[in-house]
């Protein structure tokens, strides 16, 4: 036990939190664009977002990933963090070889980060996600929809974050939380694995050998550069984890993680997914 740190959950959670503050009104125009209609780029996507919502429209969804997210964070970070230097240390039975990272150890730590996002992340995803797209022009996409879905989509589905997990809950049961849920193990296994390992051995690189710890500098270089990396492989399936738990709020359109990939390539082709 003496290797658990509680200082590595703190800084998880003020990271969530200040991701979720700058981050959510991207977030929201990027959740459009994947699995909203008519958007076209990402300036076409902000102006229809604000003509039509106002500056609001930017942060819809955001109060609960904000209560969320923090302790999301705390936890994937603190697993990280204590489960590689559990496993450096039980490696080499010193206190001391904590500080060196082997590429076994880092992929093992962040596979099962990964693991543990998915189980606290998928239901934060889903409400966050449903909250956002339920204004989006659907009717354009889909004309052949139920006259009861028509009338539906004159008004919010949702009244807020409990609404809207009752009613997941009410019309799909306690599996409805998890909408989505292959498409995001495939997107954070090895999206955290491809974050968590640059991040390691560049803050390392750029760390003087002098240095007792990483300087501020190096941390958001590393960072930066990593997230890069993660995110431009992660993408893909970000979408189709987008679309799918998108689906469902006025119908069902993908029957799976395979049909999703398959009618969005037919649609759209590759440059679009």
């Amino acid at each position: 036990m003496g290797s658990f740190q509680l200082e590595d959950f703190a800084a998880g959670w003020i990271g969530g939190a200040a991701s979720v503050i700058i981050g959510h009104p991207l977030d929201t125009v990027k959740t459009r664009l994947q699995a909203g209609v008519n958007y076209g780029n990402t300036l076409s996507c902000i102006r229809t977002v604000y003509r039509r919502e106002s500056v609001f429209g930017f942060f819809k969804g955001m109060s609960f990933p904000l209560a969320s997210i923090a302790v999301y964070n705390s936890v994937v970070f603190g697993v990280f963090s204590n489960t590689q230097r559990f496993l450096s240390q039980h490696h080499c039975k010193e206190p001391e070889a904590s500080r060196s990272h082997t590429l076994s150890d880092l992929l093992l730590a962040s596979m099962v980060a990964g693991v543990v996002s998915v189980g606290l992340g998928a239901p934060v995803d889903l409400i966050k996600i449903r909250l956002q797209m339920q204004t989006q022009p659907f009717r354009e996409a889909n004309l052949a929809l139920k006259p009861q879905a028509v009338a539906l989509g004159n008004q919010p589905v949702y009244q807020g974050p409990v609404h809207c997990i009752a009613t997941i809950v009410r019309t799909e049961g306690l599996a409805g939380m998890y909408r989505g849920v292959g498409a995001m193990l495939l997107r954070d296994v090895p999206g955290y694995c491809l974050y968590f390992i640059p991040y390691v051995f560049l803050n390392d690189w750029i760390t003087p050998e002098a240095c007792t710890g990483p300087n501020p500098c190096a941390v958001w270089l590393a960072g930066g550069m990593a997230g890069a990396i993660s995110w431009g492989t992660a993408t893909p399936m970000d979408v189709v984890k987008s679309r799918l738990q998108a689906d469902g709020v006025y119908l069902n359109k993908y029957k799976g993680v395979l049909d999703c990939i398959s009618q969005s390539y037919q649609k759209e082709g590759l440059k679009n997914n």
